[in-house]
């Protein structure tokens, strides 16, 4: 990858205004997770972004994140490699990507080699962490490991099967949606067309 200068007018305003999305508070508790899911082994990032992207940038930590929630004999990345070599670290990071749509991450969630690799835009890489955090907190399949509270839980379908007499029943109530004919008559009420009757 070439070494990119500094970036002018409407490159540099764009830039900005992702750099902004950037959550350091977000940065620590995912430091945490990644720690407790991990072990010690992962080691701890400088604090900051900068830090934070060199950390991940090889795709070594976050191939042993993905691993880390499967089995051990399911474990999507087989082999991990420490490499110096650009396309290998991003090969890593692309395999890592790849196993987190299969795990369940939603594509629109799942950041681009790139914005990692040159650090280009953190907080997509911070959305796709934090999702993945949601989805093992909310499949509770007992792989993750950490605070349940540093991530929400996903809501989680809730089916109801009612008889066809409970469909019919259903059928003959007004709901309170569309009012009430409790207490409703017709008392006092002149005919169409006729003069409403107004006595002094």
């Amino acid at each position: 990858m070439a070494n990119k200068g500094p970036s002018y007018g409407l490159s540099r305003e764009v830039q900005s205004k992702i750099d902004k999305k950037y959550d350091p508070e977000l940065e620590e508790r995912l430091t945490e997770w990644i720690m407790a899911q991990c072990g010690a082994g992962v080691g701890r990032p400088e604090a900051g972004k900068t830090g934070f992207q060199v950390w991940l940038k090889d795709g070594s930590v976050l191939s042993e994140l993905i691993n880390s929630l499967y089995n051990a004999g399911e474990r999507p990345i087989k082999k991990i490699q420490n490499s110096g070599m650009a396309f290998k670290q991003m090969e890593q990071v692309s395999q890592f990507l790849q196993a987190a749509e299969k795990y369940g991450v939603v594509k629109t969630d799942i950041f681009q080699t790139v914005d990692l690799w040159e650090g280009k835009d953190m907080a997509a890489v911070q959305r796709t962490l934090m999702a993945l955090g949601c989805l093992a907190v909310t499949k509770s399949d007992g792989h993750y490991k950490g605070d349940p509270s540093w991530f929400h839980k996903k809501a989680q379908e809730n089916r109801r099967d009612f008889s066809d007499d409970q469909l019919k029943e259903g059928k003959s109530v007004i709901g309170l949606q569309m009012g009430t004919n409790k207490g409703a008559s017709q008392a006092g009420m002149t005919g169409y067309g006729r003069p409403r009757q107004i006595i002094n």
